[in-house]
C-alpha cells in the first residue's frame, strides 16, 4: 500500500462502500433463492425473514458486534469492547490519512458479512421454523455468535495469533451460518413429506426455478464486493492489482463448480439437476472465499471444482442422514467453506494446515455448540416449529394471513402443480383449519 493521502483515502472510502453495497445485494439474492426454493405456500415468509434478518443484522451490529469483534481485542484474546459503534474520524479531518478509510465505510462493509451469515440460517430451516424464535436466533447471531469468531481472527485474537488465514470468510463468514444452519435443521426435524417411511428423500419442488436462478446470478455479481472488497484498499497500484485479480479469481472459481455440475449430471444420469448446477456455482464461490488472491487461474478453477464436489457430497449425506435442508444451504456454505479454508494451504505459502484446521475446529465447536444451546432453549420454551397443520396450510397465511401468490385462478395452473397440499381456496377455509389446529 502506497503512502496515506487524501486522494487514497477518498478512494478507499468509496471502493469499501461500493463494495458493501455490492454485498448488501446479496440479501436481496438470498431472498430470491429462497422463494424460489420454497413452495409457494412459504413465499412470503421468506421474504419477510430476509429483509427482517438485514434490519437486524445492522441493529445489532451496531449496538454491540462491531466494537466486540474489533475494538480493544487483546493480541491473542478472546473479544473486544461490547458496547455501541461510534464513527470517529478526528485524525482524518486533522490531516491523518494513516486509518485508509472513513470508519462508518469500515463498519458498512464489515456490518454486510454477518447479514450474509444470518441469511444462510433462513433457507435452511425454511418452510417449519417460526418467525420469531427465527429473529431472536438472528439477533444473538449477529449480536454475539459472529462477532466473538471475528475477534479471535480479523479482529486479531488467538486464531490469528497461531496463523489461521481466511482472507473473506468461508470459515468466519459461511460455516458460522452453515454450523447455525445444521444445529438448527437438526432439532427442527424434516418437512412433513421429505422423507418416506423407508427413509427416502421425496422431492418437494420449490415455486421458481427462474427466481432461484435470478438470486443465484444476485449473489454471483454481491460476491465480488464480498472478495473484491476484502482488500479493503485500491488507491494504490498493487491494491488495484490484487483487486483485479480477486474479482477473476471469485469468477473462475464459480464458473468451475458449475461446469463440474453439469458433467457429473451429465456422466451419471444423462440429465441435468438445476438446483445442483445452481448450488455449484455457489459452492465454489464460498470455497475460494478464503484464499482468492494467492491462487493462479488454474488453481481458483480447481478449488472451485473441489469446491462443488463437496457440496454435492454433503448433499447426499444429509439426505440419507434424513437431515432437511431446504436450500442446501449446509453443503454449500459449511461443507464447501470448509474445504476453501482448507484449500488455502495450497496456494498461500506461510499459510499453516495445522492452523487451518484448528480454526475450523474452533469455529465448529463453538458456534454449534452455542447454537444448539439456543435452539433448544426457545424449543422448550416458546416452541421454534409450526404446528404440523400450520405447516400443511402453509407457514404464509398460518403466520401471515397473506398469501405471496394469487392461486385462484384454478388446480391447473402451473404454479398450483409445484404444491403438495391443496390450498385452501377461501379465508373461512383456513380460520377453521387453524381453530382445528388449536
Amino acid at each position: 500500500m502506497g503512502e496515506a493521502t487524501e486522494l487514497s483515502f477518498v478512494l478507499n472510502t468509496m471502493f469499501l462502500l461500493f463494495c458493501g453495497a455490492l454485498v448488501m445485494l446479496m440479501a436481496a439474492g438470498f431472498a430470491m433463492l429462497e422463494a424460489g426454493m420454497v413452495r409457494s405456500k412459504s413465499v412470503a415468509v421468506i421474504l419477510v425473514k430476509n429483509i427482517g434478518l438485514y434490519a437486524i443484522a445492522g441493529l445489532m451490529f451496531f449496538v454491540v458486534g462491531y466494537n466486540l469483534m474489533y475494538k480493544g481485542v487483546p493480541e491473542g484474546g478472546f473479544f473486544g469492547i461490547p458496547s455501541p459503534f461510534s464513527a470517529d474520524d478526528t485524525a482524518a479531518t486533522a490531516g491523518d490519512f494513516s486509518a485508509g478509510y472513513a470508519s462508518a465505510a469500515g463498519w458498512f462493509f464489515q456490518m454486510v458479512f454477518v447479514a450474509t451469515a444470518a441469511s444462510i440460517v433462513s433457507g435452511a430451516l425454511a418452510e417449519r421454523i417460526k418467525i420469531w424464535p427465527f429473529m431472536i436466533f438472528c439477533a444473538i447471531l449477529c449480536g454475539l455468535i459472529y462477532p466473538l469468531v471475528g475477534s479471535w481472527t480479523w479482529g486479531g485474537g488467538f486464531l490469528s495469533s497461531l496463523g489461521f488465514s481466511d482472507f473473506a470468510g468461508s470459515t468466519i463468514v459461511h460455516s458460522v451460518g452453515g454450523w447455525a444452519a445444521l444445529t438448527g435443521a437438526i432439532l427442527l426435524g424434516a418437512r412433513r413429506g421429505r422423507f418416506d417411511e423407508k427413509g427416502h428423500a421425496q422431492p418437494l419442488h420449490g415455486s421458481s426455478l427462474p427466481l432461484v436462478t435470478l438470486g443465484t446470478f444476485v449473489l454471483w455479481f454481491g460476491w465480488f464486493g464480498f472478495n473484491g472488497g476484502s482488500q479493503l484498499a485500491i488507491a494504490s497500484a498493487d491494491d488495484a492489482i490484487a483487486v483485479g485479480k480477486i474479482f477473476a479469481n471469485t469468477n473462475i472459481a464459480a464458473a468451475a463448480g458449475v461446469a463440474t455440475m453439469l458433467l457429473i449430471g451429465y456422466v451419471f444420469d444423462r440429465k441435468v439437476d438445476v438446483t445442483l448446477v445452481l448450488n455449484g456455482a455457489l459452492a465454489g464461490l464460498v470455497a475460494i472465499t478464503a484464499e482468492p488472491l494467492m491462487p493462479g487461474f488454474a488453481m481458483a478453477a480447481l478449488v472451485g471444482a473441489i469446491g462443488a464436489l463437496v457440496m454435492l457430497g454433503a448433499t447426499k449425506t444429509l439426505e440419507k442422514m434424513q437431515i432437511d435442508d431446504v436450500v442446501g444451504a449446509v453443503p454449500v456454505h459449511l461443507a464447501a467453506g470448509m474445504w476453501g479454508t482448507i484449500a488455502v494451504v495450497l496456494s498461500n505459502p506461510e499459510a499453516s494446515l495445522l492452523a487451518q484446521l484448528i480454526g475450523i475446529a474452533c469455529v465448529g465447536t463453538f458456534v454449534s455448540c452455542v447454537s444448539l444451546l439456543i435452539w433448544s432453549v426457545m424449543k422448550a420454551t416458546v416452541g421454534i416449529r409450526l404446528h404440523w397443520s400450520h405447516e400443511d396450510l402453509g407457514s404464509d397465511m398460518a403466520e401471515l394471513g397473506v398469501r405471496a401468490y394469487n392461486l385462484d385462478f384454478g388446480k391447473t395452473s402451473a404454479m398450483s402443480m409445484y404444491e403438495t397440499t391443496e390450498t385452501p381456496r377461501s379465508i373461512a377455509d383456513i380460520q377453521k383449519s387453524m381453530k382445528a389446529a388449536a
